[in-house]
């Protein structure tokens, strides 16, 4: 009864959280159906968060709205080039998919001083603007979120070691307020992070092979 009382209580964050082990499921298998699962997963959320007082962390939310939208039409239009079908029918290949990349040194300098700006920023408003319980730790796990998703959205390989620390920082974060579902979630987050670092990483060498010979 106490078991069945609990799950009627979170069902919400229940359903939020497997939908979100979905949604790093199909990220790991690089498979498009990962935006409208993460837009799902990202409205249940902000209501979790919400009622939680993570108002960082339900802002984030909101962002992942938009990041997924963005995201999905990235993935879907691909570089924007075509590619040949078959030799012999030049212009009526289709569109070439969006192709894993390693983080550049120019691009890992801006995301570092956007990540800086967004912490800064979270803090002061958190501390000075809310009764946030955990300022810090919020703003961290929110500012380093906002720059791993858009690396995901440009399909960025490095952007799996942001997730690692993202991952067990909002699993002992979240454990300390009692959001146990949330917590497992996050938890199956970074085990399938390792995951997504490896099968990432097989696709970038067969893009390499691929393009040599061509």
């Amino acid at each position: 009864m106490v078991i069945s009382d609990w799950i009627l209580n979170n069902f919400i964050e229940i359903f939020g959280a497997v939908t979100g082990i979905v949604y790093v499921f199909l990220e790991i298998r690089q498979t498009i159906w990962l935006w409208p699962i993460g837009i799902i997963t990202s409205a249940v959320y902000i209501w979790v968060f919400f009622t939680s007082k993570f108002y960082a962390d339900m802002s984030l939310q909101g962002y992942y709205l938009v990041i997924s939208c963005l995201g999905w039409y990235w993935w879907t239009k691909g570089t924007g080039q075509k590619k040949e079908e078959e030799k012999g029918r030049m212009g009526e290949g289709e569109k070439e998919e969006l192709q894993v990349t390693r983080l550049k040194l120019r691009t890992s300098i801006v995301l570092v001083i956007v990540f800086v700006l967004l912490y800064a920023a979270m803090w002061f408003v958190l501390t000075r603007l809310t009764d946030s319980p955990v300022p810090v730790r919020d703003s961290f796990i929110t500012s380093l979120s906002i720059i791993a998703t858009w690396m995901l959205a440009r399909k960025i390989y490095e952007h799996w070691y942001l997730w690692i620390v993202i991952n067990f920082v909002s699993a002992v974060l979240f454990l300390t307020r009692g959001l146990y579902p949330t917590v497992i979630l996050y938890v199956v987050y970074g085990i399938m992070s390792f995951a997504g670092l490896v099968e990432w990483k097989k696709t970038i060498k067969t893009d390499l092979t691929a393009r040599k010979n061509e």
